[in-house]
């Protein structure tokens, strides 16, 4: 090697430390990096938070049963608290004079799903739909809705409250139903009847659950979860930006 190359690496050699020391980033461990995760984002704006979930199931005769849970949270809240109101129609025209559905429905599923025991242990939202019919419809969806305002909406509940470690019932020629609220959250769930299938929408321990088993045909299924912020419209002002939603901290227990 000759004497400018010598030169050239001997130069570049005294410069790595200064520009590692200059550039060297910082790591942050799992422990900070978990407490930042999701927590008070934009302190004093949120004025209004909200949860509505709702499962249905509709036969093929047009016999609906379903449930409605929603709860939402303000700075006049005193306690985080779901509501449940229950379903149960009959879908205008879907039996024929002629008797030409009339039977449609009745007949019992001969589908059979295997498996899926992994489900119960998933993280997130996990959304399954598993048919083993015919001319079914099953749909899963979650919303995230965001407005401003410069006041939290005027709220009146809606419902059956919902007390923790309870649960309510519900049927009627489509299936049965029940909404049961535990340490570890809330679940809604649809047998339906004739050997149809089932639904199951939990939300619980930071994870939402979507599940449809299909095993007859021509059913219609939907399983809807929306969480529903207001955000405050202008700045605060004349304090701190510490006017988050206590009540949020209360979900913690509850299993959410």
């Amino acid at each position: 090697m000759n004497t400018p190359t010598w030169l050239a690496v001997v130069c570049l050699a005294a410069s790595l430390p200064t520009q590692a020391q200059t550039f060297k980033p910082i790591e942050l461990k799992d422990q900070e990096l978990a407490s930042l995760r999701g927590r008070y984002v934009m302190p004093g704006r949120i004025i209004s938070f909200g949860i509505a979930m709702t499962s249905t199931w509709e036969n093929a005769k047009g016999e609906l049963i379903g449930v409605t849970s929603s709860m939402q949270i303000q700075k006049s809240t005193i306690k985080p608290q779901f509501y449940v109101s229950m379903i149960d129609e009959k879908t205008p025209g879907a039996t024929s004079s002629q008797g030409t559905i009339t039977n449609a429905g009745t007949n019992t599923g001969t589908g059979t799903v295997t498996g899926g025991s992994g489900l119960n242990t998933t993280e997130g939202v996990t959304q399954v739909v598993r048919a083993a019919g015919d001319n079914n419809t099953a749909y899963n969806n979650v919303d995230i809705n965001i407005t401003k305002a410069n006041e939290a909406p005027t709220m009146q509940p809606q419902g059956q409250a919902l007390a923790a470690g309870t649960t309510l019932v519900g049927s009627n020629g489509a299936g049965s139903l029940s909404v049961s609220s535990s340490s570890t959250g809330v679940q809604l769930n649809i047998v339906a009847n004739n050997n149809q299938g089932s639904t199951i929408q939990r939300l619980a321990q930071g994870g939402l659950m979507q599940n449809t088993t299909l095993l007859g045909s021509s059913n219609q299924v939907r399983n809807l979860t929306s969480f529903n912020v207001v955000l405050r419209d202008s700045a605060t002002t004349g304090g701190s930006l510490t006017g988050n939603l206590d009540q949020l901290k209360g979900l913690r227990t509850a299993g959410f």
